[in-house]
């Protein structure tokens, strides 16, 4: 099992001896092009303007930027990857394949219409960049995957793992506004840093609730008085788990007085005073005493017990056809105080039963738990319909844990 559940957490290099292709040229459709400067032409049907560069990226040319010379009205500027017959009226990350930074949000969008909160909104004067880390993806296995980067104004946003279609992935460029103008760079350089943080700006707003827990950088810390079971610390991530970022760990910098803690998914409502596990809509390992919880207060046999040092991590295996519910997603709070306080109810109470019945969906999905590394097991749930979100709890003084909500990206 421990290799079968794995396989969806490595990256794969593309075929090295790919075979030569002939000559392409460079497609566009709706764009004034005067040399490096893109321009978007309006047009009656309200299309997308997109260029697609003659070449692939490769190991000598990883890396593309572009300069917004004017955001124009609207400043709906994308800067991505995709095949090369991508659709010439489509931004770069709605279709298949695709991968793609946008400007008038900051969301990322990867083969889907629905985008996801990854960095900042870009405007006139901003530099963006897309590349491939192929040096990171020394990995061999059936079906190649590479580690997509982004950058804003020479700062690393984030990392992303995509498909590498036959063909390659193409520099693509969408502009879909009066008065957009961009610079393009296909020839620029990016020099990693020798440690890169993945961070979205600020890596506290990627937690939407931190009860009872300090959060300095990737360190938390519990600060309550881990006396009672009502004591109990809870942070929840601000985003959910999706295909895209998959997998989370915490690594034990000190186990406190009894290690209470423990890491799992929870629907987004959680109630702030219940362990993750205990209550329904929520499945966790603890690392206390090694134990399972699904949506109950029993636990079950599960795993060994950790202790400091030791790394404990949780993921889920979505099924092929898996899908985000966009109202659901567009609906996730901005602040902790907006998100439903359920602080009262008891372990499986009548009325969160309720309330959960009314939220999950029919997919189900597999919940894997590593330790150090290791698969230890997986259990099946179903995920509510705005999926299920990293949480972590703790309850004894002096606990203090590492995270890192995208372990696999770096």
């Amino acid at each position: 099992m421990e290799e079968v559940i794995f396989e969806n957490l490595r990256c794969h290099p593309p075929p090295r001896n790919a075979p030569i292709l002939p000559p392409r040229r460079v497609q566009s459709e709706r764009l004034h092009i005067d040399g490096d400067i893109l321009s978007y032409i309006v047009n009656d049907e309200d299309k997308v303007g997109v260029y697609i560069a003659a070449d692939p990226l490769t190991q000598d040319r990883n890396y593309y930027e572009v300069e917004i010379l004017d955001s124009g009205l609207q400043g709906t500027i994308a800067i991505g990857l995709g095949p090369s017959r991508y659709p010439l009226d489509c931004q770069p990350g709605w279709n298949v394949d695709s991968i793609g930074y946008h400007a008038d949000d900051g969301r990322l969008y990867k083969s889907c219409g629905i985008g996801r909160p990854f960095g900042s909104k870009c405007l006139t004067g901003d530099r963006i960049g897309c590349g491939i880390k192929f040096d990171q993806t020394d990995v061999s296995g059936v079906r190649p995957l590479v580690k997509v980067f982004f950058t804003r104004n020479g700062d690393e946003i984030g990392t992303v793992v995509v498909p590498w279609p036959h063909g390659g992935l193409f520099p693509i460029v969408g502009l879909h506004s009066e008065g957009e103008e961009l610079e393009l760079h296909l020839d620029s350089h990016f020099q990693h840093d020798e440690v890169i943080l993945m961070t979205v700006d600020n890596i506290d707003d990627e937690w939407s609730r931190l009860h009872q827990i300090r959060l300095n950088g990737c360190i938390m810390e519990y600060t309550g008085r881990g006396k009672k079971l009502i004591d109990v610390g809870l942070a929840q991530a601000r985003s959910p788990l999706d295909p895209t970022y998959h997998y989370f760990e915490l690594e034990i910098v000190d186990p406190g007085e009894n290690c209470s803690i423990a890491i799992g998914l929870a629907r987004r409502d959680y109630p702030k005073h219940r362990y993750p596990g205990w209550n329904i809509g929520s499945i966790a390992y603890h690392a206390d005493d090694g134990k399972v919880f699904v949506g109950s207060g029993v636990g079950e046999p599960f795993g060994p017990q950790c202790h400091k040092g030791d790394r404990m991590g949780c993921g889920i295996s979505f099924p092929r056809d898996y899908t985000v519910d966009l109202d659901s997603q567009g609906s996730v709070s901005n602040s902790p105080e907006d998100v439903t306080d359920l602080a009262d109810f008891s372990d499986s109470s009548s009325e969160d039963n309720e309330i959960w019945e009314k939220q999950h969906s029919e997919t189900c999905v597999r919940v894997f738990f590593t330790r150090n590394g290791r698969t230890i097991g997986s259990r099946e749930m179903k995920i509510s319909k705005d999926g299920l979100y990293p949480t972590i709890g703790m309850l004894s003084s002096d606990e203090k844990v590492k995270v890192d909500l995208r372990p696999l990206t770096g």
